[in-house]
């Protein structure tokens, strides 16, 4: 169940036997989309990297993982439709021909996007993604991409903000989809939807 504001959580705990340990977002998703295509359970995922790891607050230390100290937290998975063929998400879905010209869409699980604060008021277990479209003329998207590591592009008037549990988006031309970091191909349409509580990670 998504968690509310005010309530607690995660739940002290190690990664089981069966967990599998992650350095990047990229390879989380490609734990998920092997489980997924084989019709198997997801694995507990033990991160040691990336977008999630960093707001989910992992460490990065390895032995941190199997000891007392880790956090087992149910996480939210992004999926997305693209040509007729599901994908899955566990950071962020960013849709876009270039950071200086053209539409840019980013669906985010993560709060964060490398060093940037893409979605300061997200929350990976509150069963919404943070979805982001703008198209910028060039003053306002240094200005906007100045911000980005403190979080504090957002609110403006032109940066579309939405926090859902499904939604349709219509790009103006085909644009690379880039899923955790990975170019998956291009695509005009995009059919995006949460699957709460669809992971389990450690940190």
């Amino acid at each position: 169940m998504p968690i509310r504001k005010g309530e607690p959580w995660g739940t002290p705990g190690p990664l089981p036997g069966d967990g599998v340990v992650v350095h990047s977002d990229a390879e989380a998703r490609a734990v998920v989309t092997a489980a997924r295509r084989a019709g198997e359970p997801v694995p507990a995922l033990g991160l040691l990297g990336g977008d999630l790891c960093r707001t989910l607050g992992g460490t990065g230390d390895p032995e941190r993982l199997r000891g007392p100290d880790a956090v087992r937290l149910p996480v939210d998975l992004g999926a997305v439709l693209l040509d007729g063929r599901l994908h899955w998400f566990v950071a962020h879905l960013v849709a876009r021909r270039g950071w200086w010209r053209g539409q840019v869409v980013a669906a985010m699980n993560a709060q964060f996007l490398g060093t940037w604060n893409v979605a300061p008021k997200g929350h990976p277990g509150d069963g919404r993604l943070d979805v982001f479209d703008a198209d910028l003329p060039l003053g306002q998207r240094w200005s906007a991409r100045s911000r980005l590591a403190s979080g504090t592009h957002v609110p403006h008037p032109d940066i579309h903000e939405r926090h859902v549990t499904a939604l349709q988006v219509e790009l103006d031309r085909p644009t690379p989809i880039h899923l955790d970091g990975v170019v998956l191909g291009e695509a005009t349409s995009l059919s995006l939807r949460v699957e709460p509580d669809a992971l389990l990670c450690i940190v």
